[in-house]
């Protein structure tokens, strides 16, 4: 009779046998799931613009006993992006799980002052490059594992007006829109949409808002039930669940994960 330490206890992880790719993986949230989904068992493959970020976060990955490899890529430009999954898909034979992290803010500032390169570059990004990402996923997803599961990254922004963040806020709640559509479209194939909703979290794009923004992260943590700034390993663990088949009757939600800033 095997015991809890025989192999056949061995512990799973919440990710195990899974083929993930991630964008936006070089820094900040997108890092931190890269990190986790390989401690979780998943062969991660990071995605992001900036080669010298993708290296470091993958040779740590693979120092610490994980499987990672990344491939370079711009979610603004749909040939790059198509080849991208592409590359997971010639390197480990399907994609199972991917998470669309790459975005960005932009400068704060009153709608009628924000330029129209801000607002076309914001768009681009957080908008477009979620649509074009989710496009070829799916259709990765469909010729290779079958069924999956896709997490994107929206914002608690896009749940209520924040003021000097429209484009922002506007991108992001477009982002949950897709969301819910393509969990519809595709539930019917098994392939899982969700999104995460992050609260003010510890990344580099925050802290470079509050050099802008002075006294915005006070303010936010007193809007904030728990009273503090989320660590972005604490959004990653959502998406991890999110992704997981642990989470394998939800679909087309947009799931908060802010501390209760939106209570």
């Amino acid at each position: 009779m095997s015991d809890a330490t025989s192999p056949d206890h061995a512990p799973v992880g919440l990710l195990a046998h899974k083929v993930a790719l991630i964008t936006g993986a070089g820094r900040g949230i997108g890092a931190a799931a890269a990190r986790l989904f390989a401690q979780e068992g998943a062969t991660v493959v990071l995605a992001s613009r900036t080669e010298s970020e993708l290296s470091t976060v993958a040779d740590g990955i693979r120092k610490a006993g994980g499987t990672a490899d990344y491939v370079v890529a711009d979610v603004t430009d749909a040939a790059s992006v198509q080849k991208a999954v592409d590359t997971v898909a010639e390197r480990h034979g399907r994609l199972d799980v991917a998470f669309n992290n790459a975005g960005i803010s932009g400068p704060p500032a009153p709608l009628a002052d924000v330029p129209e390169e801000t607002f076309d570059r914001v768009t681009s990004i957080d908008y477009k490059g979620v649509w074009l990402a989710m496009a070829a996923e799916v259709r990765a997803i469909r010729a290779t594992a079958g069924t999956g599961a896709i997490v994107n990254n929206s914002s608690g922004a896009s749940l209520a007006a924040y003021p000097r963040l429209g484009p922002y806020s506007a991108a992001k709640r477009a982002v949950n829109s897709l969301t819910e559509t393509a969990a519809v479209e595709y539930g019917p194939q098994g392939i899982r949409v969700n999104a995460v909703a992050p609260g003010t979290t510890m990344t580099a794009m925050f802290q470079e808002f509050i050099t802008q923004e002075p006294g915005a992260a006070d303010q936010f943590s007193v809007r904030t039930a728990l009273r503090r700034v989320a660590d972005p390993e604490e959004i990653a663990e959502a998406v991890a669940w999110l992704l997981s088949d642990r989470a394998s009757y939800v679909t087309g939600v947009t799931l908060p994960v802010d501390g209760g800033m939106t209570l």
